[in-house]
């Protein structure tokens, strides 16, 4: 046995025959063996209250002299405490710089606990969201900014892409806020002014939807006019061929204005749809199943439908039947001659979906993530002499975010594609009378 233990136990051992010497002297061996031990306690106790008192002291000092048990535990103590405050010391620092960090990021930063309380934001939450410090810490971020968007992404669990509002009523700056889970039940909170953004969005909009409502009328009496043309040059072949592909090249472009006005008009629209109604989507989707085997019946295409008569939605008919009308036409436009199209109505626990199955050339992954922006092409050769216009998709993906739905899209090339459109629950209805839908 070596160290502080051998060290105190000659320190009892010393107390001991102290009191051996004292005891034969006086007489008194009797009570040598309990006095000993006494006053080896008394020396223990005086060695805590040292101890104690310079922890209550808040350890400023040296910490006191000692040997052997008392010795090891004081040093050992010190040690751990030392490292404890310097540890402290760099998580201040770090947590200094974090704030500093925070103070300079130009976007709203804002900590939350579990109910959405804040614990603290930076100088750009006070700038932009007119968060005021300290009043407003440990209030629920919901009782300051009611916007309903707002309150919704906050109550839905859902925070894996952003949410738009406007600030305040009375304010056209409109924010862009991100919530991200972090630690023991805490948020953070990132907003960004995106006023510029959005109203960039706008003089975009407005500039396409002027430009094509703009071009539409030339364009139609250029058709007609080649249309005519081409008919009035039977006699001359090459003549007639030639008014025909310019005739085929006009439509295009109608086509494609006739798209960016519908994209236009959907994207005005604040994401929400105007006056909804009982859908019959059993007779819209025979109604496109039939089109397709219209379409396809000189490449000897396979059309099949199974469609639940019962169900019905709560949305714009015309949206829903341009959006799924895209559908059926890029699986007629790039299903090759002999395949398989096959449309699919159902409803399961997860709400109603509308599914188009195809046997097509099929899309590589890298597109399918890009599939749904505007002018957006997998095969631009293709794409042009099928004729699209590279905004189909792109609609179908602004109708279904006004119907509160989303679009899954899986292909492999090769092996065909299928896109399905999931509507939620809410919207399902089952056959309305006649009198809902009249």
């Amino acid at each position: 046995m070596t160290g502080p233990w051998t060290v105190e136990l000659w320190r009892l051992a010393g107390f001991v025959l102290a009191g051996l010497v004292l005891g034969w002297l006086f007489g008194a061996l009797a009570w040598t063996l309990p006095l000993s031990l006494l006053a080896y306690i008394g020396w223990q106790l005086h060695q805590l209250r040292r101890f104690v008192n310079w922890i209550r002291a808040g350890r400023r000092d040296d910490p006191p002299d000692a040997s052997g048990v008392w010795g090891d535990l004081i040093n050992e103590h010190y040690r751990l405490y030392m490292r404890g405050r310097r540890r402290k010391k760099k998580i201040a620092k770090l947590l200094t710089r974090f704030h500093e960090a925070s103070a300079a990021m130009p976007d709203a930063t804002v900590i939350l606990g579990p109910r959405y309380d804040i614990e603290w934001f930076n100088e750009a939450a006070v700038r932009l969201l007119e968060l005021k410090s300290p009043d407003d810490v440990g209030q629920r971020i919901t009782n300051l900014l009611r916007h309903p968007d707002f309150v919704a992404y906050m109550n839905g669990g859902e925070y894996g892409e952003p949410v738009e509002f406007p600030v305040s009523p009375d304010s056209d700056r409109r924010v862009s806020a991100r919530l991200v889970p972090f630690g023991n039940r805490q948020f953070l909170l990132s907003v960004r002014d995106v006023t510029r953004i959005h109203r960039l969005e706008q003089m975009r909009r407005d500039f396409v939807a002027n430009v094509s409502h703009e071009l539409r009328t030339p364009l139609t009496v250029i058709t007609g006019y080649l249309e005519s043309l081409a008919e009035d040059a039977r006699e001359d072949p090459q003549l007639a061929h030639t008014y025909r592909a310019m005739e085929a090249q006009a439509t295009r472009m109608r086509r494609t204005i006739e798209d960016l006005l519908a994209l236009s008009r959907l994207e005005s629209g604040d994401g929400r749809p105007p006056e909804t109604r009982p859908v019959s989507v059993p007779a819209m989707v025979a109604g496109l199943a039939e089109d397709a085997r219209v379409l396809g019946a000189e490449s000897g295409l396979t059309v099949e439908l199974e469609s639940d008569p019962d169900l019905w939605l709560q949305g714009v008919e015309s949206e829903l039947q341009s959006a799924f009308s895209n559908l059926v036409s890029n699986a007629v436009r790039y299903t090759p001659p002999g395949g398989r199209i096959t449309l699919r109505w159902y409803a399961d626990d997860a709400g109603a979906h509308f599914e188009v199955r195809d046997t097509g050339i099929g899309i590589a992954p890298r597109h399918i993530p890009r599939i749904t922006e505007r002018f957006y092409r997998v095969d631009s050769d293709r794409s042009r002499v099928s004729g699209g216009t590279g905004l189909g998709l792109a609609i179908v993906k602004h109708v279904l975010q006004r119907h509160d739905a989303r679009l899954k899209i899986e292909s492999r090339p090769g092996e065909g594609s299928r896109f399905t459109c999931s509507f939620p629950a809410t919207r399902i209805l089952h056959r309305p009378p006649r009198s809902a839908s009249a």
